[in-house]
């Protein structure tokens, strides 16, 4: 007799969803993408939703300032607060020494009272459990007897409070540091550095490229680091990432080998695309050749370019409003388009680098300057009827 088949549904509920929203630092999006964060919530925003997993980025580095390494810093901090595992990839003969300068998450002002009780509770408790104790060493000098036991007895019910106190302030603590991992994107305090527990952990494996004389000795060390990642059809659980500072740096042995450098960069994206990880690549591109520019900017699912601003720009200062706010401009140059074909139009293209009360790291829209006494108009944004307005484009 033949097997009966079972009945199968056109309908299946997708637990997809349910289970990234349990899993830290990722996100569902359109078209079954996951996202992970980058780090700034601004340009989560901006590439709608932050970077797609199996995604390759690539940022453009400017000679004139380091402003790539924000963007590196926040991606690398967003990933250990996450406990998301990482591979740091840098020239510099100790990389390690870079995680020193990694940023601290900001507490909210709930978080901050929360933080804050436990410690005063510990220090008011303290003084009461010495106050009780030199009662009890009082009296077990000068009385012995019943009234000794009963004042012990008493001591010992307020010792068992005060463990109960102390132990809902630690509950309190964890909750914390749960609500915090629990963000998709945190803002970071620049000006601190991030905890040393996040970073004693086994999941860092940080690599000097000085050390490679071949880079294809380098695409093992990302392959065994990726095969922790491997797809399947529970879903992600957990998320990897990759960053790599100034791969085509002059300290590296590989330096002048650009084809080879090309093929480590279509392998890493082929690898990154068949895993739940994300690759972060910056690069000088004036220290290769501008065909060969090209082509690492094509091989890139999200391309990012940072600028520097002179200090002394009397032209773009009447041009565009918080002139001097401003440290740098972000250009998005592609968006990844993760299964879907259709293009990704974006209100506007470049952006402004700003520290926001000096600490964290935010990005707006450029608005040009008002001119005549007449209001300002953000870029993108068509003119009234009652004149015309003409917005001179900024030369990224």
């Amino acid at each position: 007799m033949a097997a009966t088949k079972s009945k199968t549904s056109s309908f299946s509920r997708n637990l997809m969803g349910a289970q990234l929203a349990q899993t830290p630092g990722l996100k569902q999006g359109l078209n079954g993408a996951t996202f992970i964060s980058s780090g700034i919530p601004n340009l989560d925003k901006i590439l709608g939703g932050g970077f797609p997993l199996g995604s390759l980025i690539m940022v453009m580095e400017d000679v004139e300032a380091p402003h790539h390494l924000l963007l590196l810093r926040n991606f690398m901090s967003q990933g250990l607060v996450h406990e998301q595992p990482l591979l740091y990839a840098s020239p510099a003969t100790d990389p390690r020494a870079f995680l020193g300068t990694l940023p601290c998450p900001i507490l909210t002002k709930d978080d901050k009272v929360i933080d804050r009780e436990p410690e005063q509770k510990g220090l008011r408790i303290a003084w009461q459990y010495k106050k009780y104790f030199g009662e009890n060493q009082q009296s077990s000098e000068g009385h012995r007897g019943l009234g000794n036991h009963l004042r012990a007895f008493a001591n010992l019910k307020r010792g068992r409070c005060i463990i109960d106190l102390f132990l809902d302030a630690s509950l309190r603590s964890t909750q914390v540091l749960a609500k915090t991992r629990q963000e998709y994107c945190n803002d970071f305090d620049l000006r601190k550095p991030l905890e040393r527990r996040l970073l004693s952990g086994g999941h860092i494996d940080c690599v000097s490229l000085k050390d490679y004389t071949n880079i294809t000795a380098f695409q093992d060390r990302c392959s065994s680091f990726l095969a922790k990642f491997a797809r399947n059809d529970a879903g992600p659980r957990c998320a990897g990432r990759i960053a790599i500072q100034s791969l085509c740096a002059p300290q590296c042995g590989y330096a002048e080998m650009e084809w080879d450098m090309i093929s480590f960069i279509r392998c890493l994206k082929s690898m990154v695309r068949s895993s739940n990880a994300v690759a972060l690549i910056t690069f000088p591109p004036s220290l290769l050749s501008p065909s060969f520019a090209k082509r690492w900017q094509h091989m890139a699912d999200t391309l990012l370019s940072v600028r520097a601003i002179p200090d002394e720009d009397k032209e773009m200062a009447k041009l565009l409003t918080g002139y001097q706010d401003m440290v740098g401009l972000l250009h998005v140059n592609k968006v990844a388009q993760i299964n879907s074909q259709v293009p990704v139009i974006l209100e506007a293209s470049t952006f402004s680098m700003k520290l926001q009360k000096r600490r964290s790291l935010v990005l707006e829209r450029l608005n040009q300057a008002p001119v005549d006494g007449s209001s300002g108009t953000s870029y993108g944004t068509s003119a009234g009827c009652s004149g015309s307005s003409k917005s001179a484009s900024i030369d990224f």
